[in-house]
């Protein structure tokens, strides 16, 4: 029961972070480099240090732990700078490839280095049991059955309906940018592994991942603050920030993409909590929340419309492929 519950938990946070670039596309006047600044705060600062400070027990600070745990504490947030340089191309991977293919690609890459990856650099090797490795293979093969889709999309679909439901799309540009913000993004897992130490005494186990992910998120945050201030010189568009017309819009937007992207953190740590009974579930719980996001991201590309005019084909495909992520979640839990 607890194991469902925990899977279910992680299942809301999945479905809430597929969610999070929606209202981003209610977002008006602004550039990109604008409205992915501002979101960022809500997103990587915030309501991650919410998050964190919550765990907080009475009389205890965030400082006064990190200060107690100053190489977990920096390196986890280096991890966070190199995971921000994969938060900058993901965005990037959605404005060439749309929500659906371009966090499929994205995620998918980062599902499969991030769980691999994070026992690797702890010395954790135990963790990488035959079913958790089959579990990330078998999620491999279902993110490439959909980037065969996207393909299939590609070729089969007119320029004219590629850019209505995707204005920039650009499928070659697209896949590089994807994979390479998969790379970079599986640091995000490699800071959790890292910064485990990094908690109150006697805190609970659905808190546990909550101030090392806001170490995470804060390296990150630094490097996309820096590079949206310098895209908003390179491209003179200061202005924006003094729209005041449509600061509240922007703002109240910019602060639910923020709190659904931070929702699949604060979802992973509080279902892993309920995961402690199956040590396979745990070590492969990092890909199984990559796996949701990308299935959900593709129900909200379906809902956008960003699969409109593809042939029965490329459907089934991508159908197919939504099948062997799903199996993916489960099937280490089958094995062990």
């Amino acid at each position: 029961m607890y194991i469902v519950l925990g899977l279910l938990i992680i299942a809301v946070g999945a479905f809430c972070q597929s969610s999070s670039y929606v209202p981003i596309r209610r977002i008006k006047k602004w550039s990109w480099e604008s409205f992915w600044l501002v979101q960022a705060v809500f997103a990587y600062v915030l309501f991650p240090l919410l998050g964190a400070w919550l765990t907080a027990p009475a009389g205890s600070s965030l400082a006064q732990l990190y200060s107690a745990h100053p190489h977990e504490s920096l390196s986890a947030m280096g991890l966070g700078m190199l995971w921000g340089i994969g938060g900058l191309t993901f965005g990037l991977s959605m404005r060439y490839l749309g929500v659906a293919l371009g966090q499929s690609l994205a995620l998918g890459t980062c599902a499969g280095l991030g769980t691999l990856l994070g026992p690797v650099f702890t010395g954790h090797f135990e963790k990488l049991t035959p079913a958790v490795i089959i579990g990330v293979v078998v999620t491999l093969i279902g993110i490439a059955v959909i980037g065969a889709a996207g393909a299939m999309k590609s070729k089969s679909v007119s320029d004219e309906e590629k850019h209505e439901g995707v204005a920039d799309f650009n499928f070659t540009r697209g896949i590089a940018v994807a994979l390479l913000s998969g790379f970079m993004s599986a640091c995000f897992a490699i800071g959790l592994e890292v910064g485990a130490p990094v908690v109150f005494s006697g805190s609970k186990p659905i808190f546990a991942t909550l101030p090392a992910t806001l170490l995470v998120t804060f390296g990150g945050f630094l490097v996309n603050a820096a590079y949206c201030l310098w895209q908003n010189g390179k491209h003179h568009t200061w202005s924006d920030y003094a729209q005041g017309n449509v600061w509240l819009n922007n703002l109240l937007f910019c602060a639910l993409a923020g709190v659904l992207w931070y929702s699949q953190f604060f979802g992973l740590s509080l279902g892993k909590g309920f995961l402690t009974s199956s040590a396979t579930l745990l070590a492969f719980s990092w890909c199984i929340l990559m796996a949701l996001n990308v299935t959900f991201s593709n129900v909200w590309g379906i809902l956008l419309k960003e699969w409109r005019g593809c042939n029965r084909a490329t459907i089934a495909v991508l159908v197919a492929g939504l099948v062997i992520l799903v199996f993916s979640t489960f099937l280490p839990q089958l094995l062990a």
